[in-house]
């Protein structure tokens, strides 16, 4: 059983305290996403030699019926994660400031949701992905009174998963990945008809250990 309180309140207070006077990690260190620790080392000559800086909002909305996870449904035409479920982000761009300003003008530019509506929490550590970017996920609390106008060249739709249901490990589904010779345990978030997997699931695994 999970030890992360359920009730709004308390899981809005222990996000803030365990991602208070958090900074966007200097340097090139990173998490796999998705990829027990003991595994990353194995997986060296696997990952991208000069992996581009990204950034993603994890974008929790403070409902008052609990917190959820605004998440996309990306274009099937997309060079990079067509079709799937992913975080509002991309790389970041010779006039971003940080993370956070590629995080939120992204995500204005995705699915239209005002930076006015979004409140820092703070910074998970990085996360390398094998399509050769090294993403770091800007974690926001989100006033609920927005309105979105997705950019139907990247984003197909949205939709929102209670953050209870994603912090439930009965919701985790471990499942085995071949990568070359390497047999790796991962971890998948169905909700739904929707199907949280990859880099997306394991930026939300990495929100669970943290919380726990």
């Amino acid at each position: 059983m999970s030890s992360i309180p359920s009730a709004t309140g308390a899981l809005r207070r222990l996000i803030q305290a365990r991602l208070r006077d958090t900074q966007p990690a200097a340097g090139t260190s990173a998490l796999i996403a998705g990829i027990p620790p003991d595994m990353q080392l194995l997986m060296q000559p696997y990952l991208p030699t000069a992996p581009v800086a990204a950034a993603v909002l994890v974008p929790i909305v403070d409902r008052a019926d609990g917190l959820s996870v605004l998440l996309t449904q990306r274009s099937a035409h997309l060079k990079n994660h067509a079709g799937q479920v992913s975080f509002p982000g991309g790389r970041v761009e010779p006039d971003d400031t940080g993370p956070l300003s590629t995080a939120l003008r992204e995500t204005e530019e995705e699915i239209g949701l005002s930076r006015r509506h979004v409140e820092l929490a703070g910074y998970l550590q990085p996360h390398l992905i094998m399509s050769g970017f090294r993403v770091t996920p800007v974690v926001g609390f989100v006033r609920p009174d927005f309105e979105l106008r997705l950019n139907p060249r990247e984003v197909d739709s949205t939709f929102e998963v209670p953050l209870a249901h994603v912090l439930d490990p009965a919701n985790h589904r471990a499942r085995e990945r071949l990568l070359g010779d390497l047999k790796l345990r991962v971890y998948d978030i169905p909700y739904g008809q929707h199907h949280i997997w990859g880099a997306t699931a394991g930026m939300l695994m990495a929100l669970y250990h943290l919380l726990q």
